[in-house]
């Protein structure tokens, strides 16, 4: 089985960060979104994948190469514009040919994974297999419609009057008869080729359609308390190392990492945390739920509930929670009073003042 990763789109619910980088290059408890779906890909013993790749295709050429260091085997595949799910399918072609293959939209988090639902699908191999989730709301979702033998009946986006409460998460999986029904559909109302209604096409023509109940933590990292929600889920998980230098006057509570190379100096770090490699932290009280990119510089800060990206240097703020601060950024306190929630682009200088 391949896998086909979705990483295109404008990002223009994730601004001022995706100005500057994908939005799949978000990090996440200090990784990338896009490396959190490719481990989880690994972990289904998935090792060819293809990128679909809109705006800016070099910042994740960047990282992540050819795939070799992450033990697998990336292809690159440009998409022009974003002009739906089932045309990433279309222009993959030549990468998928004829293999099964799993679909997986690039900013999508589901960290229990679908080890489960791959292990059904090669057993079953439907036309197609959706993962769906159980929301309070479907109305802002594809929803489907479901027999009680998990037989998908119908695919509704965006219901006013929801048939179910089962909406479709952002994971597919395929045979090759997903080919035919992209080529039988046509763009939608607003421009795209539509996955769904590629897989409505699949079920009309008897196609066997099947869905599985994904019931772990799901969340779409495509805007800014998303990204938080995301990070502070991925923290929670988090195991206590420290490789790090933490002096005799810091004190570190519950489960922080410190990375190679990083210093904590005269500061109190209040887990769930990590300060990334190279990163130090000075004089400052971190609290729950931060995430400090590697080579970031703090000095007399008391941050929460945030990510700090790499290479920012925040300075003589207090009570930051809930920000997000871009690479290279650099913030500094004109009056260290009050209390912040920044939203700071990379590169970006900023005086804060209460």
């Amino acid at each position: 089985m391949k896998a086909l990763v979705l990483s295109g789109g404008m990002g223009l619910r994730l601004r001022p960060f995706s100005h500057s980088m994908p939005k799949q290059l978000m990090p996440l408890a200090n990784k990338p979104v896009l490396l959190h779906v490719i481990e989880q890909l690994r972990s289904l013993g998935v090792t060819e994948i293809g990128i679909v790749v809109g705006d800016r295709p070099e910042r994740i050429a960047e990282l992540f190469g050819d795939g070799s260091e992450f033990g697998v085997r990336l292809t690159y595949i440009a998409q022009d514009a974003p002009r739906g799910l089932a045309h990433a399918v279309a222009i993959a072609r030549d990468f998928l040919g004829d293999d099964d293959f799993v679909m997986y939209l690039g900013d999508n988090l589901l960290p229990e994974g679908v080890d489960d639902i791959a292990a059904d699908f090669r057993v079953r191999r439907p036309a197609a297999q959706l993962v769906v989730h159980r929301v309070a709301d479907p109305r802002a979702f594809g929803v489907a419609e479901v027999d009680d033998g998990g037989r998908v009946l119908r695919l509704v986006e965006k219901p006013e009057q929801p048939v179910s409460d089962l909406a479709v998460v952002g994971v597919y999986f395929f045979t090759a008869a997903i080919h035919e029904a992209v080529a039988a559909v046509e763009s939608s109302a607003r421009g795209e080729l539509e996955i769904t209604d590629a897989i409505q096409w699949l079920v009309t023509e008897g196609a066997e359609v099947r869905a599985r109940v994904y019931s772990g933590y799901w969340k779409d990292a495509g805007q800014i308390d998303d990204v938080l929600a995301c990070n502070r889920e991925l923290l929670d998980r988090l195991k206590p190392s420290v490789n790090g230098e933490v002096d005799a006057h810091s004190e570190l509570i519950g489960a922080v990492v410190v990375e190679e190379g990083a210093r904590i100096v005269r500061s109190r770090i209040t887990g769930p945390a990590v300060v990334g490699a190279g990163a130090v932290v000075e004089g400052s009280s971190i609290g729950p739920h931060t995430s400090i990119g590697e080579g970031c510089r703090l000095l007399g800060v008391q941050l929460s509930d945030s990510i700090v990206l790499e290479r920012a240097s925040v300075q003589g703020v207090q009570s930051v929670r809930s920000s997000i601060i871009g690479r290279e950024a650099s913030v500094n306190a004109v009056d260290a009073e009050g209390s912040h929630r920044l939203i700071v682009g990379d590169h970006a200088r900023v005086e804060v003042a209460a």
